[in-house]
């Protein structure tokens, strides 16, 4: 929204900041231009949205069944079934019932899901029940000189909860975990209303009987729950996937297809149990990749692919840039219009990415770290524990080897210091937020 990095619109973490909403953001700039602005869905920035011209947000993660909504009455309200159905209803209800037909628009459809707890709609319970999802060659990942991602907390092994994140609530009350989530997991299954109740338990009740006469320990209590997991991942996708469906539809029907930008994108990316995790936060590349795909009629053509460096920073300046609007000079993030109209990078491309998580303490302990990516190499820096890591991306995709200190990266390590520094200070991040 803000087209800045953390340092620059100052939403640091989760648990102790508060997004403040009288900032610039660019729907406000679509706003002053004509555009009305809507958002529906998840929000999760502790104060709630300013300059819209309607929105309707989950409080914090949202709940998968029966959610609470906060309205612009500040009402909070109940609705009943299934979020992603629920985001879509709305969604679909603005662009028909609420909005200035005569009036270009921008609506932001924010979806709960795929965020943890990984509950699939009720129809949706015995999708893939047939399939064996391949576990990833570094599920067992050892983590040797990579010292920080040892110490995390969101392996699927040690910290995926039996009943909070595996369905496991058992009406006996004899599955029992030791992460602190137990009674979490057991109120979700209590939230559901009867007749929810009735078609959760006609998939999992077997799913848990089974589960307790198998007794599993060690490597196949691991691979147990890595495939539980990925079917109940991949079934809330098939549930988003139906949705953007929806929406297409709409939009199809409606005369609105040729003339409306449509952009799929995500917060970031997700462990499929790569390194034996779940959840994000690291600056390794499955969690720091971010799915994007764009329909532009007249400006993208299709199976266009984009390989140049962009970054989350670039959609504030890249949507006003193709709405024909003057980008501020204040935002950090640059236009990728040319990239995605043409498929080719500009001479002057940048080379480099610059990422930085701060939120330590806190959720699956990740450490706090900062780095720089470029074409082929990536430095970080986990400045708790004051250790590096370097990473060649063409030899090591899957990043388990740390070549930092070793010899003959002298000359790579020096140029992504000097790079790194470089970033740091053109988004002027503050040092005493780097140590």
């Amino acid at each position: 929204f803000t087209g800045k990095h953390t340092c620059g619109n100052k939403f640091y973490d989760n648990t102790t900041c508060v997004f403040d909403g009288s900032q610039q953001t660019f729907p406000k700039i679509l706003r002053e231009n004509g555009y009305q602005t809507a958002v529906i869905g998840k929000w999760h920035l502790e104060s709630l949205p300013t300059g819209f011209d309607y929105w309707e947000v989950v409080p914090g993660q949202g709940d998968y069944f029966n959610p609470d909504f906060i309205t612009m009455n500040n009402d909070t309200v109940v609705c009943k079934g299934y979020i992603t159905n629920l985001i879509t209803d709305m969604s679909i209800d603005w662009m028909e019932n609420r909005r200035n037909k005569e009036k270009p628009f921008c609506l932001f459809i924010h979806h709960k899901a795929p965020h943890r707890t990984w509950m699939p709609d009720l129809c949706d319970l015995d999708l893939y029940d047939d399939v064996i999802y391949p576990m990833p060659e570094n599920f067992y990942d050892k983590y040797e000189g990579r010292i920080p991602a040892s110490k995390q907390e969101m392996s699927i092994i040690k910290d995926m909860d039996l009943v909070y994140d595996l369905k496991m609530a058992d009406k006996e009350n004899e599955i029992h975990t030791t992460t602190g989530l137990e009674e979490a997991g057991r109120n979700m299954y209590n939230a559901l209303n009867p007749e929810q109740k009735a078609a959760w338990d006609k998939h999992y009740d077997p799913i848990i009987a089974r589960f307790k006469k198998d007794k599993l320990t060690g490597k196949a209590l691991a691979e147990w729950k890595y495939q539980q997991y990925m079917h109940d991942y991949m079934r809330v996708i098939y549930s988003v996937d139906r949705n953007v469906g929806r929406v297409l539809k709409y939009l199809e029907e409606n005369g609105l297809m040729e003339n409306t930008m449509i952009v799929y994108t995500s917060d970031q990316g997700f462990y499929m149990g790569e390194h034996g995790w779940f959840d994000k936060r690291f600056m390794y590349e499955e969690s720091f990749g971010m799915p994007m795909v764009m329909r532009w009629p007249g400006h993208i053509k299709p199976e266009t692919q984009v390989t140049g460096l962009t970054q989350n920073i670039d959609f504030a300046p890249t949507f006003l840039d193709m709405c024909g609007i003057e980008v501020p000079r204040d935002m950090q993030g640059v236009s990728f219009r040319e990239l995605v109209e043409t498929g080719k990078k500009p001479r002057d491309w940048r080379k480099s990415l610059y990422y930085h998580y701060y939120e330590f303490p806190g959720f699956h302990s990740v450490r706090a770290h900062y780095g720089v990516k470029m074409e082929r190499y990536k430095l970080m820096h986990f400045y708790v524990e004051d250790k590096w890591e370097l990473y060649d991306l063409k030899t090591d995709p899957t990043e388990m080897h740390n070549l930092y200190g070793k010899q003959g990266m002298e000359k790579v390590t020096a140029e992504l210091m000097a790079e790194l520094a470089r970033l740091q200070k053109q988004y002027e991040v503050p040092q005493n937020l780097c140590k």
